[in-house]
């Protein structure tokens, strides 16, 4: 059993556009982070509603890319909606998990792809394989803030 922390949130308008950092986000079931590009009508066509509603991604995975890879990379260019500390996001895939009063359930793994190298202008595909993140579907919304405990629930 694990414990850790919601570090930072990010959101993004539309795809493409800079991810910006946020005191709080609204998550809503069903659907995604209020105000995020993985939230709006336009998804909901294109199949994302389940795998993409929102994504994490660890923060020692960050310190690894520079580390271990000398590649300096802030979490926000990632494009990942939450940054996490102490939580072994890979084993939240088919689970329920908790942060703070919302209730979430990892989808799949959320390999890095070439418009993420292309548009950060760094090599992080290989590094970033099997540990760029999860995606979660939003089964019980509610406010998410940076702090919030996240702790895996019982199925």
């Amino acid at each position: 059993m694990f414990s850790g922390t919601l570090v930072a949130i990010y959101t993004a308008p539309a795809s493409g556009e800079p991810m910006l950092e946020l005191p709080h986000a609204q998550a809503t079931a069903g659907y995604g982070l209020v105000g995020d590009r993985f939230a709006a009508d336009a998804n909901h066509s294109r199949g994302y509603t389940k795998v993409r509603q929102v994504t994490l991604i660890e923060e020692e995975t960050v310190a690894a890319l520079e580390r271990d890879h000398e590649l300096e990379v802030k979490p926000v260019l990632l494009r990942r909606n939450l940054l996490t500390r102490g939580v072994p996001l890979n084993h939240l895939i088919g689970r329920r998990f908790r942060i703070g009063a919302v209730v979430l359930r990892g989808t799949e793994l959320a390999e890095p792809c070439q418009y993420l190298a292309d548009l950060i202008q760094l090599p992080v595909l290989k590094p970033l394989l099997h540990r760029g993140g999860i995606r979660a579907e939003i089964v019980e919304g509610g406010e998410l803030r940076p702090g919030d405990e996240i702790t895996p629930l019982e199925d």
